[in-house]
């Protein structure tokens, strides 16, 4: 290629990436959905966008890089001490059974159908047993099913694919050894590709751990640093022993998110762009480099095996995982309806195929075409069937707003039950040990002690939060968290204002339209609840009696809308007004 056609191949690859999930987002699709059919559309009509042309023999090691980067930050959210109670049980047997049946299934349906080889249907089956929480959480955020359904794939998503990349890596060093020739070869090749990922991974982790706990950085350079760390460790422990980086990136995350002393955020902002720039760029590259011609005799044996996945496969996972176990009837069957495919799938095919085609492997060069066509017919079907599916078996949890508040003053506590008495799922927060006490004494569910922290997070996706109340006795506190989960959370955020005449060195100063008429601050709100006055629910249908002041207004479907300074919702039949209480006359009964 000329200079000219490199620049204009690399420019659209670029913007294909970028604009691809700026469409997804707009229609509130996985990004893959459109990644790869943009790639391959762009691949197959033009000259340029051909990145093993652009980059020659670079291409396989940049792609084995980036996957790098993105199952590092997979394993940043693998925080293993928040997987407990009976979401454990379920998980960990989607895990360790749906990795085993899913392989060797897929393996065992590959060789006749896609006429591959041994060794080449097992690293397929290897490939497809990673879903992943970038194409799982979009779905579930869009449905909205049940949260013990929510809790078991999201963790599910979240685990299965660092085990997926680990897996990946290796079996290709089997095939790649003897085509599967040989016990003690395998058993010694993993061995050692497993000893020196561990070990590059472990040192990378430590290096890495001095570093952030001892140098003051910015959130800019602490993400760089991380990247750096990660690029640097998989390539030198590729260096020594052939695709070994994955294994040391996946142990790097994990261990920098479970190393005590070091509190990294539960969003990462500067981090997460880069790795959704990588995904965006990995996925363009990967599938423009799937041919037609590549696709012609792949095509329906693919679809077959994607229905076989889907039909049979992953239902029998989900019946066997959750045997005996809390998950009954319809939560059973839909999580045996949630398994696509993504982003490490096609990654990992990439980075193996090519290797092993050149070594001559026979069928490598379907694993790549039939990889994609799984990927596309998963993400596909699951997108459109996964919210009548969840409708039909009666897992969709309510509409109803399940709001996060932050604080225990009494106060709060009185609006908490209040709340709850009229139909809203309330989830209380607070730093303090005696607020939390009085939070327990009072009935009101707790959220762990971290769950603040990843409000914005997996924490926030797990417990199901549609929306964030800041109400503590501290203003700053108050504005700052809301400029922090404004950024990021899905829901709304709201803040008390801060008093009248505060000289907070942050409250009075930041932007937002806090809570309440003008005048209701956090000390007002307190002093009048000292003297009497009382947080209640009721029906909307009579008015709102004299002296009683509207705080919030819960629609007829359950969505909680609060007063602010600018708006001041009108109830309608059928809602519920949230008031304040005046304190009671003295002398009256």
């Amino acid at each position: 290629m000329t200079a000219d056609q490199v620049m204009v191949g690399a420019g659209l690859i670029v913007v294909l990436a970028v604009g691809s999930q700026v469409l997804a987002s707009r229609l509130r699709v996985p990004a893959l959905l459109v990644l790869l059919p943009a790639g391959f559309v762009a691949g197959a009509l033009t000259d340029t966008v051909h990145p093993d042309e652009l980059l020659g023999g670079a291409f396989s090691p940049l792609v084995s890089l980036a996957v790098a980067v993105i199952l590092y930050e997979a394993g940043l959210g693998l925080e293993l001490g928040r997987l407990g109670g009976g979401t454990r049980r379920v998980v960990v047997r989607l895990l360790w059974l749906g990795t085993l049946v899913t392989w060797l299934s897929a393996a065992l349906f590959a060789v006749p159908v896609l006429d591959m080889s041994r060794g080449a249907a097992v690293m397929l089956g290897a490939v497809l047993v990673v879903s992943g929480p970038t194409v799982v959480g979009p779905l579930l955020h869009f449905v909205r099913p049940s949260e013990r359904v929510q809790r078991v794939l999201v963790w599910e998503g979240a685990l299965i694919d660092p085990v997926g990349g680990i897996l990946g890596a290796l079996v290709f060093h089997a095939v790649a050894a003897g085509e599967l020739k040989g016990f003690g070869s395998q058993l010694e090749q993993f061995s050692a590709s497993a000893a020196v990922g561990a070990v590059g991974g472990a040192i990378g982790a430590g290096l890495l751990w001095l570093l952030l706990r001892k140098v003051r950085l910015t959130e800019e350079l602490a993400a760089s640093a991380q990247i750096a760390a990660v690029v640097g460790i998989a390539a030198a422990c590729d260096a020594i022993r052939e695709d070994t980086g994955l294994i040391s990136a996946i142990v790097m995350g994990v261990a920098m998110a479970n190393l005590p002393g070091l509190d990294l955020p539960a969003r990462r902002p500067f981090l997460d762009t880069l790795v959704s720039l990588t995904i965006g760029l990995l996925f363009v590259s990967i599938s423009a480099t799937v041919t037609p011609a590549s696709l012609r005799h792949v095509v329906l044996p693919s679809l077959a095996l994607a229905g076989f996945l889907v039909l049979i496969v992953r239902p029998l996972v989900a019946l066997m995982s959750t045997a005996g176990t809390e998950v009954r009837g319809g939560e059973r069957w839909f999580i045996g309806w949630m398994a696509p495919r993504g982003i490490v799938a096609a990654a990992t095919a990439a980075t193996f195929s090519a290797t092993l085609v050149a070594r001559g492997v026979d069928g490598a060069e379907r694993i790549l075409p039939a990889t994609f066509v799984v990927i596309v017919a998963t993400v596909t079907l699951y997108g459109l069937t996964a919210f009548p599916v969840a409708r039909w078996l009666g897992v969709l949890r309510p509409s109803r707003s399940r709001p996060l508040l932050v604080g225990g003053e009494p106060w709060a506590l009185d609006l908490g039950l209040a709340l709850r008495s009229a139909g809203l799922d309330v989830l209380m927060w607070a730093g303090a040990g005696r607020q939390r006490e009085r939070i327990g004494a009072a009935g009101l569910p707790l959220a762990p002690g971290e769950l603040l922290a990843a409000a914005s997070g997996t924490g926030a996706e797990l417990e199901g939060i549609t929306g964030v109340l800041l109400l503590t006795g501290e203003d700053d506190f108050n504005a700052l968290a809301a400029m922090t989960l404004r950024e990021s959370v899905e829901g709304p955020v709201h803040r008390l204002a801060p008093a009248v005449g505060d000289q907070g060195v942050v409250a009075p100063y930041t932007g937002g339209e806090p809570l309440f008429r003008p005048g209701l601050t956090g000390p007002e709100l307190a002093r009048r609840y000292a003297a009497g006055a009382r947080v209640l629910a009721r029906r909307a249908d009579g008015g709102v009696p004299a002296g009683h002041e509207v705080l919030f207004v819960i629609r007829a479907d359950g969505r909680l809308v609060p007063v602010t300074r600018s708006h001041a919702p009108r109830a309608r039949p059928g809602d519920t007004a949230v008031l304040l209480a005046p304190p009671p006359v003295p002398g009256t009964a």
